[in-house]
């Protein structure tokens, strides 16, 4: 907790350290920057180069800084009095192009300043470029491009065209088009070489604020109010893709022109790739606080840089999601040479000059200071070398008193230690002397208790003898006893097993025959109760008729009321009667109902359990007829495996007969090897023989030349040279036709040489077979024993599975067998 950092609202961060005495003890606190100085304002410019790793930026803050993207560094820092609209960068980054309210100036990047070199009066100039190979830049000049030279900074066109504010301009990477975007919707393509259009695309509707060029400048892309991003070539809008919400007001592209990196209004940078895609196919980055002002991919394609309207640059690495960072084809080397003015260069060389001669002045003055210390050390040291010889003449008058008191102590501890060794001695003696009487004591006492052990021993041994004996014949007796208990309890079980069967057909029968009874019962009740119905609805049925009859009796007798009241009390107490007697009757009916429905409850309570037992019967029979065909099935399928099985031992007895007939053909071939090997020994041996030959014809003939070399030297003498050929003759000429014999030879040696071939050829061929034959032989051998591996692990499955089958078959039966 030593540094504190403090934010503006300039967009600058501050630090500086906090003591821990306290800032109020403090005299003073200065305050340093973070890192570096940032833009406070919205960035209005950003270009890089080839040759370094640098780009540079203009804000509305009225600085221009030059940035290291690798480093993350400030390289270059200044500020000026206008304000700058655009930068520029040259390709060997050693100069730039701003564009201030006043001017457009062509600056120098110094080592550690920012040279104005070059004024031009271009006032307001909002976009200025220098092209790809740093010869030409161009600058716009209100609504006209102005093309200059970089070399002699002459004006050499003038591109006329634009109704509106120009937005952006762009080079195509050979420099022969030029490429400009307006406020009115135009987009027009330049050809420099006659400074006309060669190419628009008009849409009114549409202010352009960014343009992109492919790397064949075959296709533009562009950026405007419309939220699309459009791909334009041939003077038309090719495509169209939508930005979903948001304004694009940047975009850049990849020099290898797979992707296409696009900046938002809120700020977001999305990359998406080509060819574009028309869903939400783009992956999207949240980055700045405000719109989008600039954005530039490096040469290399490794780092996409991007400006905003909140004063920050951010660099972004740019990755393929599968391979990880993208790895340029070959390594881009940066330049680091730098510019110097002639002035700083002769201030530094003086003051390089200055600090060397103060250098040599600070050299004399510290050897000078060096020799008077050196006095002053030596003159130490003797006093300190006088000190220490005192003190070591001390010190050994001690050491030798020290010495003779050490030689008395080891005196007396001499006599010490023989005064102990003789006690030891002495105590020694003693303690053998006790140890031996002890050991002997300790032996006689041993011996007796070894005497005692066997006495012990004898009569446990008898007493064993005698318990096993008791024991063999209690087990016996027990044995007898028990096997008499066991018959009788068998017999009685027998007997108990019989008159439980016995029990149990008799509980049966009389189960059946109560059930009977029962059925019996029942029916007869029910026919009695329907009988007794039937009576009382008859009778119910005419006392219904006589109540009709009554009804009209009484109607029709209505008119005789007053004379005949005292019949109608009369019919009228017989009525109550009968109404007494239906009223019991119904009593009757009711209870019998009753009845009725009870024993009719309990006949389907009977009839639900009888229904009940039969469906589960069915279902049982149902189960064992699935079992029994499912048994019929795995007994198809083990017959089947066993079929495959002795199909596949066939099988392996042909590999096998295969395998012998392999082993004979090698064989065969082995012998014809060390037939055909004997057969080219035997032409080796041969063609020894014939090369000794050649090589005695070759000594002859040498002694044949010489012969009639010195023959020849008898050539002015006839005599002497007739008698040399004669002796030539006698001598060399052993057979009369030499020439036969040598073609004979020539033929021999052709022959020889063509059998040799031809043996060769064939062993070749021999030596190739058996390899094959090996490899195949091998491979079919893996194969059966595979297969063989695979049928064997069927089987073991097979087995499991009939034993589980078994299992469940015996279970079936058994609870089949519990249910009957």
């Amino acid at each position: 907790e030593e540094t504190m950092v403090v934010n503006t609202n300039k967009n600058q961060l501050y630090m500086f350290t906090m003591p821990s005495t306290g800032l109020i003890k403090e005299k003073t606190a200065y305050f340093v920057y973070l890192n570096f100085p940032l833009h406070s304002a919205s960035i209005t410019g950003l270009d890089t180069c080839i040759w370094k790793s640098i780009l540079a930026t203009c804000s509305l803050d009225r600085s221009v800084r030059i940035w290291n993207y690798k480093t993350n560094t400030l390289e270059l820092y200044k500020e000026y009095r206008e304000e700058a609209y655009t930068v520029s960068l040259h390709p060997t980054g050693l100069f730039c192009l701003v564009g201030f309210s006043d001017k457009l100036r062509f600056i120098s990047l110094l080592y550690e300043d920012m040279h104005v070199f070059k004024e031009f009066a271009v006032r307001k100039c909002r976009e200025c470029s220098f092209s790809n190979r740093g010869h030409l830049f161009a600058a716009v000049n209100g609504n006209v491009i102005q093309i200059y030279s970089s070399i002699t900074f002459e004006n050499i066109n003038n591109l006329k065209g634009h109704s509106g504010k120009i937005q952006a301009v762009k080079w195509s990477a050979d420099d022969a088009k030029f490429v400009s975007c307006d406020t009115h919707g135009a987009v027009y393509e330049w050809n420099l070489s006659t400074g006309k259009r060669q190419s628009e695309c008009v849409l009114k509707s549409c202010i352009y604020s960014s343009i992109a060029l492919s790397s064949d400048a075959k296709i533009i892309f562009a950026v405007g109010s419309d939220q699309t991003l459009k791909e334009i070539s041939e003077s038309s809008i090719q495509h169209e893709v939508p930005a979903f919400g948001v304004v694009y007001t940047a975009i850049a592209v990849s020099h290898h022109g797979h992707m296409v990196f696009v900046g938002t209004s809120l700020g977001t940078i999305r990359a998406m790739k080509y060819p574009l895609p028309l869903t939400k196919d783009f992956s999207e980055y949240q980055a700045h606080a405000g719109a989008v002002t600039k954005m530039s991919v490096t040469k290399d394609d490794l780092f996409l840089l991007t400006a905003s309207e909140d004063g920050s640059i951010f660099i972004w690495k740019v990755y393929d999601k599968g391979d990880g960072m993208l790895k340029w084809e070959k390594e881009v080397q940066y330049a680091e040479e730098v510019l110097i003015m002639r002035s700083d260069i002769e201030e530094k060389s003086q003051a390089m000059i200055d600090l060397q001669i103060r250098v040599k002045e600070l050299q004399t003055e510290n050897d000078y200071q060096l020799r008077l210390k050196d006095m002053y050390c030596n003159e130490k040291i003797k006093e300190l070398e006088e000190n220490f010889t005192q003190e070591m003449g001390s010190l050994k008058t001690k050491h030798q008193i020290l010495q003779a008191e050490k030689e008395k102590q080891e005196l007396q501890h001499q006599f010490q230690l023989s005064d102990l060794m003789n006690k030891q001695a002495r105590e020694l003696q003693q303690l053998e002397s006790d140890s031996n009487q002890k050991l002997l004591m300790e032996s006689e006492k041993y011996q007796e208790l070894q005497v005692k052990s066997q006495r012990m021993q004898e009569e446990y041994e008898k007493q064993l003898h005698n318990l096993e004996e008791s024991k063999s014949r209690d087990v016996k007796e027990l044995t007898e006893y028990y096997e008499e208990k066991l018959h009788e309890k068998s017999v009685l079980l027998e007997e108990a097993e019989k008159d439980m069967r016995q029990q149990l057909q008799a509980h049966e029968e009389i189960i059946k025959q109560i059930e009977e009874d029962e059925d019996r019962e029942i029916l007869e009740i029910k026919i009695k109760y329907e009988r007794q119905l039937l009576e009382e609805k008859e009778s119910n049925l005419q006392l219904k008729g006589e109540t009709g009859v009554m009804n009209k009796r009484l109607n029709s007798l209505q008119k005789e009321l007053k004379e005949r009241n005292r019949d109608i009390e009369e019919m009228k107490m017989e009525q109550q009667k009968l109404q007494g007697i239906i009223k019991s009757l119904e009593k009757d009916i009711l209870a019998l109902k009753t009845e009725i429905q009870e024993r009719a409850d309990t006949i389907q309570d009977k009839e639900k359990h009888i229904y009940d037992l039969k469906k589960k019967n069915q279902e049982l029979e149902k189960f064992k007829f699935v079992l029994d065909y499912r048994i019929e099935e795995f007994k198809k399928q083990i017959e089947s495996r066993e079929n495959d099985i002795k199909t596949m031992k066939e099988h392996t007895r042909e590999m096998e007969g295969e395998l012998e007939r392999f082993h004979k053909e090698s064989t065969e071939l082995k012998l014809n090897i060390t037939q055909l090997q004997q057969k080219l020994k035997a032409t080796d041996r041969e063609m020894h023989r014939e090369r000794q030959k050649k090589k005695n014809m070759e000594a002859l003939i040498k002694r044949f030349k010489t012969d009639l070399h010195n023959c020849v030297g008898f050539i002015q003498d006839s005599k002497k040279m007739k008698d040399g050929i004669r002796e030539l003759y006698t001598k060399y000429v052993q057979q009369s036709d030499a020439v036969e014999t040598e073609a004979v030879d020539t033929d021999l040696q052709q022959e020889y040489m063509r059998q040799r071939e031809y043996l060769e050829r064939n062993l070749a061929a021999v030596k190739k077979k058996v390899v094959k034959d090996q490899e195949v032989h091998q491979a079919a051998y893996m194969r059966i024993v595979q297969e063989n591996v695979s049928l064997i692990k069927e089987i073991n499955d097979l087995r499991q599975e009939l034993k589980v089958a078994h299992t469940q078959v015996h279970d079936l039966r058994s609870t089949l067998r519990l249910t009957k």
